[in-house]
Order: C-alpha cells, then sequence, then structure tokens
C-alpha cells in the first residue's frame, strides 16, 4: 500500500452521506484513501471558503484502513484544511462526490462537489468530482461505483491535462449504457421564491424552480447522453477567459 498513490476523497453532503461511502468504496482499491468531509451538508456552496469563523477538524479514527476526518467548513474548506494541515504530503488525487443530484450543465458553477474539485485542480493535483441524478438519501449507487472505477482508472493510467478536472455526471437508471465524453450542455434555472409567513409575522422564502435545457436539439451534450442513460465526463479548466472574445482584439480607452 506504501507504492500506492494517495487519494483525498471529500463530498458537499457531508460525512455521513451514502454517496461518499461509495466512492470509498469504489476507489479503495486503488490506493490509501483519506476522507476529509463537513459534519453537515454544505450542498450549492460553489467555491466557497471560511474567513469569517474558525474552523476545526475533528479526527474520527480510521476503519478498514481508511482514515476520517470531519470539519465544519465547506468542500473547498476540507480540501485547503487537507492540503495545508491534515495530510503529511499533497494527494495523488482527488475525488469528490458521488454527490446526491445533477451538476450537469450549468449546475456545475453551483455545486460545492464540483468546488472542491476545481480546488484540487488549482493546487496541481489531478481531481474529479462525480455525481448522480437522484437526489434520494437512499439512492442505489450500484452503477456509479462502476462508473467511478473506470474514470479513475482512466485516469490513473493516462492522466489529465494541467488545469483540467473532470465533472462526471451518472444517469439515475440501473443500466448504464456507457460513457461519453462530452461538452457542457447551455441550459439555465429558473427559479423562483415561495413566500411565507413564519410566526412572529415575518416574511420569508424558499427558493425552488427547475432546470431549463437551452439547446434541446443539440445531440453532443451531458444533457442530451444523461437523458438516453449514457454517463458523462466534462472537462473543466481552471482558465475562464473567453479567447473568442480576446481575437476581437477590442481597445478600451480611459
Amino acid at each position: 500500500m506504501t507504492n500506492k498513490p494517495l487519494i483525498l476523497v471529500t463530498n458537499d453532503d457531508g460525512i455521513h452521506a451514502k454517496g461518499m461511502a461509495c466512492l470509498v468504496e469504489a476507489v479503495s482499491e486503488f490506493g490509501k484513501i483519506v476522507v476529509v468531509s463537513a459534519n453537515k451538508s454544505f450542498s450549492g456552496m460553489s467555491h466557497a471558503i471560511t474567513v469569517k469563523n474558525p474552523l476545526y477538524i475533528k479526527d474520527m479514527g480510521e476503519k478498514d484502513g481508511v482514515s476520517y476526518y470531519v470539519t465544519n467548513g465547506t468542500p473547498v474548506d476540507c480540501v485547503k484544511l487537507s492540503l495545508h494541515t491534515i495530510l503529511h504530503r499533497h494527494p495523488d488525487y482527488i475525488v469528490s462526490g458521488i454527490n446526491h443530484g445533477s451538476n450537469s450543465s450549468t449546475s456545475v458553477h453551483y455545486s460545492g462537489t464540483i468546488g472542491a474539485a476545481r480546488e484540487g485542480c488549482m493546487n496541481g493535483v489531478p481531481s474529479i468530482g462525480f455525481s448522480l441524478l437522484s437526489y434520494q438519501s437512499d439512492a442505489d449507487f450500484s452503477e456509479s461505483m462502476k462508473v467511478v472505477k473506470s474514470v479513475f482508472r482512466s485516469v490513473l493510467e493516462e492522466g489529465l491535462a494541467k488545469d483540467t478536472y473532470l465533472n462526471v455526471n451518472i444517469p439515475d437508471t440501473d443500466n448504464v449504457k456507457g460513457i461519453k465524453m462530452c461538452r457542457q450542455g447551455k441550459g439555465k434555472w429558473v427559479e423562483e421564491f415561495l413566500e411565507r409567513t413564519d410566526p412572529r409575522g415575518r416574511n420569508y422564502y424558499w427558493l425552488t424552480g427547475h432546470f431549463e435545457n437551452l439547446e434541446p436539439e443539440a445531440t453532443d451534450t451531458d444533457e442530451y447522453y444523461l437523458e438516453n442513460y449514457f454517463a458523462t465526463v466534462v472537462p473543466c479548466a481552471i482558465d475562464a477567459t473567453d479567447a473568442a472574445s480576446l481575437k476581437e482584439n477590442k481597445n478600451y480607452e480611459l
């Protein structure tokens, strides 16, 4: 085991999430596993970090050869604490998830699961975020674990391009047809806030809404393949520059 990779596992659904337990099981054959996760759900936290409150780490001990740590921080906090405080060296790989719910299309920008993978990539560690298209706490992750093993094995053998991380989504089915590398679909969340009144007469609001695919006819996107029961792998870049706009060579005058 000392010659095997050090793999950091984290998520945004919290230390007790079934999806993360399945992720640990799926990658355990590939190396030494260290789990660093939060004491509660931080879903939808994207790349948020904690700067106004102290962070705490609790060593939960080891079980079946896996070391567990729990924090009060966001998924990105978990990665930062792992890199700079918990681990004796940088991990060889970071895997995040398996998220309970989709992170396809523009949901990638809201996801704490993907935020953790992005943070790992920013620190030079090959990183992957995994998500299952089911929000059920007791979802069936058996097909997801097969996808995790296949994608992770590929990264282990072939590596990842510098400053690139993977966003992997898996359809909620007991028969995944295959795995497709593809582009991120264009879409948006159509949002509304439900207004209610608390016992003291104050109005409060719950964010609700639904996802709208803005290119339903496209056949080369993550949304298309997921609808057709394929797992999707979208390579994501740290550099957010729009290269096409740079080519326009606009001049801005003060």
